[in-house]
């Protein structure tokens, strides 16, 4: 499979280069971008786009060798390609310490994003520390940030007000939730972003948002807004499925391949939880 889409992001010195890749085309949460800065890999890609990760690598290490790679989670569209990264260019990848374990061991998942992404590959790494730096000596500041998966962690760089955002953004709205997925602590740490100075936010799925933290504000809202109207239907007598096809529409054939594991119904009960103030 040809690489999808090529992107290039220029603020001064501080160039970012964006290839996506995926098995499929069938919108932005079947394909991927691999964003690299200078000597930095951001994430890997899945496993069964290697051929097209290591065809940019190969041709990037001609300039600048790889010094290192930062995971934001273990997702295996995030860290699929990181053994064969680490094994080709010498680089042992950083990885949040709450994905560490299961990075190494390994672990399984679901047949529909088997068939999507590949089955993820174990791999050594580091943790993410609060030294790391790009070559300029710039700080990379990782932001923990769990609702999403428990290790997710944001890069945020200060100085060129970039972040990196993993699984945070991708759209404005939600429609599904998983069901390993917090929709708390998923609204507490879009709160925690929300507090940095950053401008473009760099997502793996959805691309380049150069006002970046207007859009992870309005997801913000959009969460908060759907919490008070599915309480709100609640106090008036209706049901939680009820609720959900008021609101969302009936479960569709997401939540059906998926046995409801990815659904409209997890999303609706959750915010049936969240605690208003």
């Amino acid at each position: 499979m040809p690489i999808r889409k090529e992107y290039r992001f220029d603020n001064g010195e501080h160039s970012v280069l964006g290839t996506r890749v995926g098995r499929f085309n069938l919108g932005i949460n079947t394909t991927f971008i691999v964003y690299r800065m200078g000597d930095t890999l951001i994430d890997t890609g899945p496993s069964n786009q290697w051929r097209e990760v290591k065809q940019v690598l190969e041709r990037s290490q001609q300039h600048t060798p790889l010094r290192q790679l930062l995971i934001t989670h273990h997702h295996e569209d995030h860290s699929g390609n990181a053994r064969r990264i680490s094994k080709l260019t010498g680089v042992l990848p950083h990885a949040p310490v709450q994905g560490q374990e299961k990075l190494a061991r390994g672990y399984r998942t679901p047949l529909l994003q088997k068939v999507i992404w590949g089955s993820p590959r174990p791999v050594a790494t580091q943790a993410l520390h609060d030294n790391l730096t790009l070559t300029d000596g710039s700080p990379v500041v990782p932001v923990h940030t769990p609702g999403h998966a428990k290790d997710l962690t944001c890069l945020f760089m200060p100085q060129q007000k970039y972040l990196f955002s993993g699984d945070m953004y991708i759209s404005k709205s939600l429609k599904y939730l998983r069901i390993d997925e917090h929709l708390g602590d998923l609204i507490n740490s879009l709160d925690k972003l929300l507090a940095l100075d950053f401008t473009t936010l760099f997502c793996p799925h959805r691309g380049i948002v150069e006002d970046g933290k207007t859009a992870l504000q309005e997801k913000r809202d959009n969460l908060y807004r759907m919490c008070e109207q599915a309480q709100q239907l609640q106090q008036q007598g209706m049901n939680a499925d009820e609720i959900v096809v008021k609101m969302l529409g009936p479960e569709d054939w997401m939540a059906k391949i998926t046995g409801y594991n990815l659904s409209k119904r997890n999303l609706i009960r959750q915010a049936l939880m969240y605690p208003l103030s």
